[in-house]
């Protein structure tokens, strides 16, 4: 049994489809002996699976060992790119102004630049932007000015256009109050040279790409993107056409990378090796990525290979299965100096839940990103809860509430692919108006980062 089949592997099947299609979940049953007689306590197999249970860790603990896992790698080498190509990295200096912004006394309006009292005379040249240093003017003379262009010495202020008028012998009146200084964007309002601007692990938005763009710069000191490698298993998956003969469509090669990328990482490679077990360990052994990430063959089926991989390869195993529903059956382990593996379920949202479990933490301080702010919003509706684990449900956002979404069983995307966030539900359920912790997609609240390539 592979991991896209096996997802709940120690959970009854009335449990699982419980959990799957938001129904109380009963009370565990004893087992019940073949010849009648009464259970003395539950068979081997099951014992077994419950001991697997207690040894997978809680899911904020698993969160935050992926993030001490990261951080174990050292900082990464800083790079230098154009401002073109630094959005969405992060900062590996401060931004520090190489000018004074602006580094000229600048009109903020299109208007007459005025010296003194008026009424003025009015020059009959006049100031556009990046012309070089205009003429000073004199007590008593006007001359007009578009926005951004250069003021003049000796410029009282900016009057508006929409404030002035021209008397018959074409002199220049204001036609209301106006101040010594008024709509002149001194030299330095903004930031001396020298000011530090942004300061280091600020994360590259457009804005600040454009505040350094002002600044002076042409290349920005970044840390690089994380390298990950993304190995697709399973021999029962279609990468074109209908579902056919026992097999179907592969849903995370084609979600996955722009996923990764999302969070921040270079997809370097998205292979497709099948279940064969040499294939797989030639594929973790010789790979150069900073991540690796499986999807499918995490669980203990025939083929799922992906544990005898780690022990073939002496991989330190940090997180081996994550009290959380769906994903349970995920991992996290160190494969060598400075290079890690998450092996996620084969079920699609079983497999999103690991990417925010386990990939996001990882590759969020691999990269340098703060971690976003812990925020909550209440239910509208109750959700059902795992008995003893942390679920993970797709919500859209309406209003001040979170409200749920159907379809959110381990295999299924259709209620994620509507989704705002998804709501970290504890065990046990929750009830209308109570309040949950939500965790953004990423596009969600920043569409930029979906276009990385």
């Amino acid at each position: 049994m592979t991991a896209q089949g096996a997802e709940e592997l120690d959970v009854d099947v009335e449990e699982a489809l419980a959990v799957a299609n938001d129904r109380p979940v009963r009370g565990p049953r004893a087992p019940r002996p073949a010849d009648g007689t009464p259970a003395d306590g539950p068979p081997a197999a099951h014992r077994a699976k419950k001991d697997a249970h207690h040894r997978a860790t809680p899911w904020p603990e698993a969160r935050a060992v992926a993030g001490r896992a990261a951080r174990s790698c050292g900082r990464r080498s800083p790079l230098s790119v154009t401002v073109e190509d630094a959005l969405g990295l992060v900062l590996a200096a401060p931004l520090t102004a190489l000018t004074d912004l602006p580094s000229f006394d600048t009109s903020a309006m299109d208007g007459w630049a005025v010296a003194g009292p008026g009424p003025w005379a009015v020059r009959e040249d006049g100031v556009l932007a990046g012309h070089a240093e205009p003429e000073r003017l004199t007590d008593g003379e006007a001359v007009r000015i578009a926005t951004g262009a250069r003021v003049p010495l000796d410029t009282t202020a900016v009057l508006r256009s929409e404030h002035g008028r021209t008397d018959e012998q074409g002199r220049l009146h204001a036609t209301q109050d106006m101040a010594h200084g008024q709509d002149i964007r001194p030299r330095g309002q903004e930031c001396r040279s020298g000011d530090q601007l942004l300061p280091l692990g600020t994360l590259l938005t457009p804005a600040a790409l454009g505040l350094a763009a002002a600044a002076g710069y042409d290349t920005l000191t970044v840390l690089p993107r994380p390298r990950v490698e993304l190995l697709v298993l399973g021999d029962e998956l279609l990468t074109e056409g209908l579902p056919r003969e026992g097999l179907i469509r592969d849903a995370l090669g084609p979600m996955l990378p722009s996923w990764l990328r999302a969070l921040g990482a270079e997809v370097t490679a998205v292979r497709r090796l099948g279940d064969a077990a040499d294939t797989l360990y030639e594929a973790v052994r010789s790979s150069s990525a900073d991540l690796i990430v499986t999807t499918g063959g995490t669980a203990a089926g025939p083929v799922d290979h992906v544990h005898p991989t780690l022990r073939r390869i002496g991989a330190e195993l940090l997180v081996d299965g994550v009290k959380v529903r769906p994903g349970h059956p995920m991992l996290l382990a160190r494969t060598k100096e400075n290079q890690h593996l998450v092996g996620l379920p084969g079920n699609p949202l079983a497999a999103v839940s690991g990417l925010f479990t386990l990939a996001e933490p990882l590759l969020r301080t691999l990269a340098g990103r703060a971690a976003p702010e812990r925020y909550g919003m209440p239910l509208r509706e109750v959700v059902h809860g795992h008995p003893y684990d942390t679920r993970l449900i797709p919500v859209a956002l309406r209003g001040d509430d979170a409200v749920p979404l159907h379809y959110n069983g381990p295999a299924m995307l259709r209620g994620i692919a509507t989704a705002d966030a998804l709501a970290v539900v504890p065990p046990g359920g929750a009830r209308p108006g109570q309040e949950l912790e939500l965790l953004d997609l990423p596009w969600a609240t920043a569409g930029i980062q979906v276009c990385f390539t």
